[in-house]
């Protein structure tokens, strides 16, 4: 267990410096003004955060999933690895629901973690240097939410992340149980490698294209209220709102970002723990589960066994 949660933390800090910036311009797009837009699209976004903010602006609010997501990615393979070592056969469906049942259990660190990412990601929208700072940092912003709003502000979006991350981990671990097999990730492959990076990847393509409406309506929400100006009374008004004003196609906005973000985030994340664990097993530290099949020796993430993180 303690392994598992080691390799989590490792491959939760190579995600987030990876992907943060295609992070943020999700978050801009997603809950910018359909009024008065400020971006056409993801590249236009890109170029404009640095041409106005430089390129610091895209990685405003990263001290929170610093923070945050190695913590969570360390819970995320911690607790899928003993589902599976209580479920006891390795299934697509056991892997699905081990995954679902560690999405669920990490929601209680993201909701507010990402509420403070997402709102340190809109404070000075196109500006420099903010003229004015609502919040100095990520902690600085959940405390002054806290003082204000209490447990329930701080909690903003809570359902609508566990909507998200309980399905959306069940696919991921899922997608990458069926790659690895397919792909027959051995660990004398030579291309042992790419084969890891592109099965992590893909995992991460499924599992937010399995869940994103939930992911629009989510930052929706957390970035609502701020500057004291609320718009939406609860899920289905931000949902009916939403589909009244941009169609079915706001459930679109931001993907493009978040699918260019998924595949080196999470290809990057899932090698690094899979080498991480076959490396300190071979070493002798751990061994490998009973229940791991011996045609598939390369199993680590599948047997005892990703934010942006989604």
């Amino acid at each position: 267990m303690a392994l598992d949660f080691a390799a989590g933390c490792v491959g939760g800090a190579a995600g987030v410096l990876v992907g943060h910036p295609f992070d943020t311009v999700k978050v801009r797009l997603q809950v910018q003004n359909v009024n008065k837009p400020m971006y056409r699209g993801t590249f236009h976004c890109f170029q404009s955060i640095i041409r106005q903010e430089s390129v610091l602006g895209l990685y405003k609010g990263i001290g929170s999933p610093m923070m945050g997501l190695t913590f969570i990615n360390a819970i995320v393979f911690g607790v899928q690895g003993n589902t599976m070592r209580m479920l006891g056969r390795d299934t697509p469906l056991n892997q699905f629901l081990a995954g679902a049942s560690a999405g669920a259990i990490q929601c209680v660190i993201c909701c507010p973690m990402e509420l403070a990412k997402t709102r340190m990601q809109m404070q000075g929208t196109g500006e420099k240097k903010s003229k004015r700072k609502m919040y100095k940092n990520s902690l600085d912003c959940l405390v002054r939410i806290y003082n204000k709003e209490g447990i329930r502000g701080i909690n903003r979006g809570m359902v609508t992340t566990l909507v998200r991350e309980t399905p959306g981990f069940g696919v991921y671990f899922l997608a990458y149980d069926v790659l690895t097999r397919s792909l027959g990730c051995e660990p004398e492959d030579p291309y042992m490698i790419p084969k890891l990076l592109f099965a992590g990847g893909m995992s991460g393509i499924a599992s937010w294209l399995s869940t994103y409406p939930v992911d629009v309506i989510k930052s929706r929400l957390q970035a609502d209220g701020v500057g004291g100006v609320y718009q939406y009374n609860g899920i289905m008004d931000c949902v009916r709102q939403s589909i009244q004003k941009e169609g079915w196609r706001v459930f679109t906005r931001g993907l493009t970002s978040t699918l260019l973000r998924a595949f080196p985030v999470n290809a990057t994340t899932f090698a690094t723990v899979t080498l991480f664990l076959m490396y300190m097993r071979e070493g002798g530290e751990c061994s490998i589960p009973d229940s791991e099949p011996p045609s598939v020796q390369l199993q680590p993430l599948q047997t005892q066994t990703q934010p942006t993180s989604m």
